[in-house]
């Protein structure tokens, strides 16, 4: 199944618009996910909404948001307020300005989406202010309306597409020096920098995310298959800190650690699941699970009709 777009809209530079769709770059949903069940029954927790005061179950029609004004005073706002307010990116990512990426702080870097033409038409268009923001070799500011509230989107060229990054506020990010001016100033001697550079070199590399590894996500798969199975998992001994009394002779240590314990070179290869999921997630037993294992072995050795037309 298609991915579903999160947005629809226009996207415009000047008086050159579009027709476009936002896609959600990043997905959790491949990740081990739990339900909340009750350990007596075994059956599933549902949440209900209930009136704080009275108790009483409350249907979403009758359900309104409020801004808290003190201990029990909240102003409603209506859907129609919030409507009266609608900004013009509710429907459109207008773009007003053009930055070097390099003048973009991380910290402001909050979540990708891929932007791509909606439809069959204003692909010429797209390709124009595709093909001008990599000329420019810049990323372009623009205003995006998602959940209601109205976000700093900024756009790149990626590939044969656009990618646009969420950027947060400036009140959103905290400051640096709440957190960093308490931090001792130290000297460190030149023998000791050497040492900490050789280490780098020895971990340096290429960056590969195909041979990033979810240590705890293959930990789960692994602890429900055996659970599947009555079995348990003896407690694995946790890592100690060690206090570092002399610091030349543990980076010295390091180099001969690391040494000896060199990773091999990695190659290509392509991403897969976590070892033991994709058995984890087929059903136990029932008639239900039958009936869908049924399906899964009609559905692999039965030859399709496109198949058959081909």
């Amino acid at each position: 199944m298609a991915p579903r777009a999160n947005w629809k809209g226009f996207l415009r530079l000047s008086l050159v618009t579009c027709p476009v769709a936002l896609f959600p770059a990043t997905s959790d949903s491949e990740k081990i996910s739990f339900n909340q069940i009750n350990r007596a029954t075994g059956h599933r927790i549902k949440y209900l909404k209930v009136d704080a005061d009275s108790g009483e179950e409350v249907e979403s029609s009758d359900i309104v948001k409020g801004y808290k004004v003190d201990t029990d005073t909240y102003i409603e706002v209506s859907k129609d307020d919030l409507d009266n307010i609608a900004l013009e990116s509710t429907r459109t990512i207008d773009i007003d300005q053009f930055v070097p990426k390099s003048e973009i702080d991380d910290l402001y870097l909050v979540r990708p989406y891929f932007i791509v033409p909606d439809g069959k038409v204003g692909h010429d268009a797209y390709a124009v202010i595709r093909e001008t923001i990599r000329t420019l070799d810049k990323v372009a500011l623009a205003r995006v309306v998602l959940t209601s509230r109205e976000h700093v989107i900024a756009l790149e060229a990626r590939d044969n597409g656009l990618m646009g990054m969420l950027l947060r506020y400036p009140y959103e990010v905290r400051d640096t020096a709440e957190y960093f001016d308490d931090i001792q100033e130290v000297k460190i001697t030149k023998d000791m920098l050497d040492l900490a550079k050789h280490i780098v070199e020895q971990k340096s590399g290429h960056f590969d995310p195909d041979s990033f590894e979810d240590h705890y996500e293959a930990a789960l798969t692994e602890l429900i298959n055996q659970k599947r199975n009555g079995k348990t998992i003896a407690a694995k001994p946790r890592p100690r800190g060690e206090n570092v009394v002399d610091l030349m002779d543990a980076l010295k240590r390091s180099i001969s650690a690391d040494t000896k314990t060199a990773p091999p070179t990695t190659t290509k290869k392509p991403r897969k699941a976590a070892s033991g999921q994709k058995e984890m997630l087929l059903p136990i037993s029932g008639k239900r699970a039958a009936k869908e294992t049924s399906k899964r072995t009609v559905t692999s050795t039965a030859p399709t009709r496109g198949r058959k037309r081909a």
